[in-house]
């Protein structure tokens, strides 16, 4: 009880000084709790999403997906005829059936050709109305769609493009654009996450989206009464025949669903909880710091404790206390925050097009749980070591000195240790560099970050010294005897100096290494085209809709183009030479004047010649696992197609950035065992201009594809644009993120200057009195910040550069063999570190230079 009161007191009576610490808790837990939130709200969502629109049991052709639907080669959805139907109906346990169409292979258009399309992700699906739809739909204006000039659209979508009853949309599918008028807008009965739904009645929507009617994608079955989904099931099974549909129950549609959803959300989740991770961990140097400092200044206090009969264990025990105290204190904070985190991504998602209502908030049990102990666990380890210090203090020397010293230098052993881990993250980087395979060099990659960031850490207090000279020589020396004053209370502690660097440290390294990546990927990707692209423009679906015919003789008659190439794949069965069947392997068909649009390299043979008749390439790591050479036959089953025997005339490079691992024929070599109506429609095409129209020739495809905004035509500096700015908006969303921990990294700069300044009362206030203004007194805080944060900055851009560099070793072995260091990256890093360690210091100095001299003089 005694050392729960002491406790108890010397947190109550620091409470300030522990305010930044339990922020830095608070912001880590609530990171936590707000991605459990968030994700577990989304789970929420889509569940009930998924479990309101499935039918009882649905029946699909055999080659859809479990998630309904399985796009084809050529844009069109698998079908069954309509008998399927009547045979459905007659099954045992069948109360009704109805035949659907739908498709997510199109893009929807407005009257000035904008695309309607969810700018968030979300799927564009156009179907036909029906049972299943009117009893999870509302109706909220006009009347289903009737004939081929009508279509209804979901509120959400009219709400976004302003649209209203009567306005012309157009749906471009693989066999052109159907328009049709607004005749209806209904409503989901629960969240849209974010979809763009349009219905036409069933006639229409066979024409549009399959080209024939009589045929449905879906049937959708209603149990009759006393029968359950199981049984409804294997009474369409036995109707049918077992296997020759694809026959679901709600729970196995809603399981799929929920699995491809799930698959995406884990991502978000873990990668979201790895951030969060490195706030923790910035946080626990934060916390080493703030206890460190707190025993140092009670150095006094705790051998009076010990004079009078306090254990090693009782002190021990009452920092462990305090920290406890802090850690309930932060993550009980941090779990409230979690939820108003939550809250705002879903309203972020929102903003960008996935729609996600706070009534479907979801706070599992497990979630404050989780934010609880993990806050609670990490904030009583991080204190353990400052704990010990104080356990071990002794009674007699605490009574002769007010302080310890003793801290200012890097034990041996901590050195030591340092320098180890550092070496062997140094080996393991040079074997990542060195790796003749990228998932082995992974492994030593992931091993050499980990050993040589704890390295690092260690060995700070070390480089502590140096640096902070090097440092004071070059900027804080022009400040004259104030600058030498910071670098000598930067240098006072080398432990203090160097962990409060180490928590800035981590944050910069990862920025300064994914700095690093990124760019050496926008370089590679630019010389790899320049190297290997020979063409002029590139003409694809962003979204990854397949050329129509039309679009394609659009294309080909533009004016001041030499020539088109097309270029489509498929997947095959391939028997190579050893026996073996490689199942589902890609094919590339493309005309033969695809070699000079993209010059692939070889390692046998001339590429030209895949395309002769019955003829074709494969790439070299393919060749060496099946035993084939030039001449070699592979037999190639075509999916909906017929079997050939195509001679290899070429071996391709497989360590190429473009089209890495393509195996190529012509496309008249496909045409001959595929038939024309089975024929995969075209994903890209390639279109190079006559010599000197370049530029006319540009306008003029631009124009060409006015009426098919579902394709983008891009020159080559459009296309690296592009490239880049994917790249781009990844890498800001990760710098986002990682500015929690560089957050929490300042208020460690802040707390640890805030204490130090406690720590330095009679010694500020004896500077005061010999005539040190308080100009030059905040000037000189302020200068400290600075140099701390810098030291960090260098220590975490120098490290991310390595690592970076070393990542860039591993790109290489996939064709992305370009180092480029984003030096005013770096060079901006750096400098905004030092505008960090400013205004870290503004608060502790702005109190500083507000001490009483004479009260400053008799701090005890």
């Amino acid at each position: 009880m005694t050392v729960m009161k002491t406790s108890m007191r010397n947190f109550f009576a620091h409470k300030g000084r522990m305010a930044l610490s339990a922020i830095a808790v608070l912001l880590s837990v609530a990171f936590v709790c707000g991605t459990l939130v968030f994700t577990d709200t989304m789970s929420t969502t889509f569940d009930k999403l998924f479990a309101a629109t499935s039918s009882d049991v649905t029946v699909s052709p055999k080659g859809a997906s479990d998630t309904g639907e399985t796009k084809s080669d050529n844009g069109k959805p698998p079908v069954m005829p309509a008998s399927v139907v009547d045979a459905v109906r007659g099954a045992k346990g069948v109360k009704s059936a109805e035949g659907t169409v739908f498709s997510t292979s199109v893009t929807v258009v407005d009257a000035d050709k904008d695309s309607l399309s969810p700018n968030g992700g979300g799927p564009t699906i156009v179907g036909s109305w029906n049972a299943n739809d009117a009893r999870t739909m509302k109706i909220t204006s006009g009347a289903v769609p009737k004939g081929a000039g009508q279509v209804m659209v979901d509120e959400d979508t009219v709400d976004k493009h302003h649209l209203k009853l009567g306005d012309e949309i157009g749906v471009i599918t693989a066999l052109g654009t159907h328009t049709a008028k607004i005749s209806g807008v209904v409503a989901f009965q629960v969240t849209n996450p974010g979809a763009a739904i349009f219905y036409f009645d069933t006639k229409t929507a066979q024409e549009a989206l399959v080209g024939q009617t009589g045929v449905f994608t879906n049937v959708n079955v209603t149990a009759a009464a006393g029968f359950s989904d199981e049984q409804v099931k294997q009474g369409v099974n036995s109707a049918l025949g077992a296997g020759e549909f694809k026959v679901q129950t709600a729970k196995e549609t809603a399981d799929a669903n929920r699995k491809q959803v799930g698959s995406l959300m884990d991502v978000i989740k873990y990668a979201m909880l790895g951030f969060a991770g490195i706030a923790f961990l910035v946080g626990i140097f934060l916390i080493i710091n703030t206890f460190s400092m707190l025993v140092a200044q009670r150095t006094r206090e705790i051998g009076l404790m010990r004079a009078i009969g306090s254990s090693r264990k009782q002190v021990n025990r009452s920092v462990l206390v305090e920290a406890f105290l802090l850690g309930v204190v932060g993550s009980v904070l941090g779990v409230g925050a979690g939820v108003g985190i939550a809250v705002g991504l879903m309203k972020l998602m929102s903003s960008a097009g996935m729609n996600l209502s706070t009534d479907d908030l979801t706070v599992a049990w497990t979630t404050p749980v989780i934010g609880l102990v993990l806050g609670i666990v990490v904030t009583v380890l991080a204190a353990y070591f400052p704990a010990r210090r104080a356990g071990k203090v002794s009674p007699m020397a605490a009574l002769r000195d007010a302080g310890t010293p003793a801290d200012g230098r890097a034990g041996l052993v901590r050195g030591t240790i340092g320098l180890v881990l550092t070496g062997g993250g140094g080996f393991a980087l040079y074997l990542s560099g060195t790796a003749d395979k990228a998932g082995e060099g992974a492994l030593w990659l992931g091993l050499g970050i980990v050993l040589s960031l704890l390295g690092f850490v260690i060995v700070g207090p070390l480089l502590a010294g140096g640096v902070v000279r090097v440092l004071g020589a070059v900027i804080l020396r022009v400040f004259g005897p104030v600058g030498r004053m910071a670098e000598r209370n930067a240098l006072r502690n080398p432990r203090r100096t160097g962990a409060t660097g180490a928590a800035l440290m981590i944050g910069l390294a990862l920025v300064a290494c994914l700095s690093v990546v990124s760019s050496s990927m926008v370089a590679s990707a630019t010389e790899e085209l320049d190297k290997t692209v020979g063409t002029d423009f590139i003409v694809q679906s962003d979204s990854g809709q397949l050329f129509t015919p039309q679009a394609v003789e659009a294309i080909k008659k533009t004016p001041g183009l030499k020539r088109v190439t097309e270029y489509k794949w498929t997947e095959a069965d391939f028997t190579t030479p050893d026996g073996k069947v490689s199942k589902d392997t890609a094919i590339t068909a493309a005309d033969p004047t695809y070699p000079d649009d993209l010059r692939v390299q070889t390692v046998q043979g001339n590429l030209h010649d895949a395309y002769k008749p019955d003829s074709m390439s494969v790439h070299e790591d393919f060749a060496k696992d099946h035993g084939i050479r030039l001449g070699s036959t592979v037999r190639i089953a075509f999916k909906d197609g017929r079997t050939a025997s195509l001679t290899v005339r070429a071996i391709t490079k497989s360590d190429v950035a473009i089209d890495s691992g393509a195996m190529y024929t012509a496309i008249t070599t496909m045409a001959k065992y595929v038939p024309a109506d089975k024929m995969p429609l075209d994903t890209i095409l390639f279109a190079t201009a006559e010599k000197g129209q370049q530029e006319a020739a540009y306008t003029a495809l631009k124009s060409a594809m006015h009426d098919y905004p579902q394709y983008k035509v891009r020159d080559q500096t459009d296309y690296k644009q592009a490239l880049k700015d994917q790249i781009g908006q990844l890498l800001n969303l990760i710098y986002g993120l990682l500015a929690l921990a560089i957050i929490v990294a300042v208020l460690g700069v802040v707390n640890t200057l805030a204490l130090s300044v406690v720590e330095r009362t009679r010694e500020i206030g004896l500077m005061r009195a010999i005539g040190l203004s308080r100009r030059q007194l905040r000037r000189m805080i302020r200068l400290e910040s600075v140099v701390i944060a810098l030291f960090g900055a260098l220590l975490g851009l120098g490290l991310g550069m390595g690592w970076g560099a070393t990542a860039q070793k591993l790109l290489a072995l996939q064709g992305l063999g370009v180092l480029d260091i984003p030096w005013p990256t770096i060079i901006g890093v750096f400098i905004g570190s030092a505008f960090v360690g400013l205004f870290a210091a503004l608060v502790p100095a702005f109190r500083a230079g507000r001490m009483n001299v004479l009260n400053a003089i008799a701090t005890d």
